[in-house]
């Protein structure tokens, strides 16, 4: 098992806490992990877990505030709401991650890197939109809508990860997530995996009813793409 510490920092009058997990030797680069609509839970911690294994810094962040967490779909949807709506605020609570991050005594913040599962994949590709210092960005089976501005060209290379039949970020979502990222000349790219649904990154999706299923194959392979790009980022 990989070390692991608490870091806290404070932005926007609360109090976050992130999990940090540390590589044996000397580390490749450090991973932002940020959380899905529940808050920073076992899957983004034990992601966090498997990059350090493979020698990388990893730390699974927190939007929602120190100790803040949802246990159903009701708690969860009433947490993100309030910041998906509001995606000025998500980012400066996003940029106060990625700075306590980077600000680690073993982190060189010249390579950072993002990933992020559904919310947090929106929440990585807001990083990449504002062209926050980060290497580059990584959304697992993400909400891909926009922010509903434009900007400069999008420096940080962005990946993204999606099941062709997720009800959260259907066909013409990913078209218009392309379109996007192409109009913004960003280094994209867009993985689709069929017959897959939302949250298949997850071992504890069993929510078919509302699109959330586990798929271990689609799984696998976007964490194999995943350590590929983080090989293109890092060297």
């Amino acid at each position: 098992m990989p070390t692991t510490r608490l870091v806290e920092w404070n932005a926007d009058d609360q109090t976050f806490e992130g999990l940090l997990a540390l590589p044996d030797g000397d580390a490749k680069g450090a991973v932002l992990i940020c959380h899905a609509w529940g808050g920073r839970h076992a899957h983004e911690e034990e992601f966090a877990a498997k990059l350090a294994g493979l020698g990388y810094i990893a730390m699974a962040g927190d939007v929602y505030g120190k100790g803040v967490r949802g246990n159903s779909n009701e708690e969860n949807q009433a947490l993100m709401n309030p910041l998906a709506s509001d995606r000025p605020r998500l980012l400066v609570r996003l940029q106060a991650a990625l700075d306590a991050l980077a600000s680690q005594p073993e982190v060189d913040a010249e390579r950072v890197a993002a990933a992020g599962f559904c919310f947090g994949g929106l929440s990585v590709l807001d990083l990449a939109r504002a062209n926050a210092a980060v290497q580059g960005v990584a959304a697992f089976h993400a909400i891909v809508a926009g922010n509903g501005e434009g900007g400069d060209p999008i420096k940080p290379k962005v990946i993204a990860f999606q099941g062709f039949d997720d009800p959260m970020a259907g066909p013409e979502d990913l078209k218009n997530f392309g379109m996007e990222m192409t109009e913004r000349q960003a280094d994209w790219q867009l993985h689709s995996y069929g017959s897959v649904s939302h949250a298949f990154t997850n071992a504890h999706a069993n929510q078919p009813e509302n699109g959330l299923i586990f798929d271990a194959t689609a799984r696998d392979r976007s964490y194999q793409a995943f350590e590929n790009f983080l090989s293109e980022l890092f060297g």
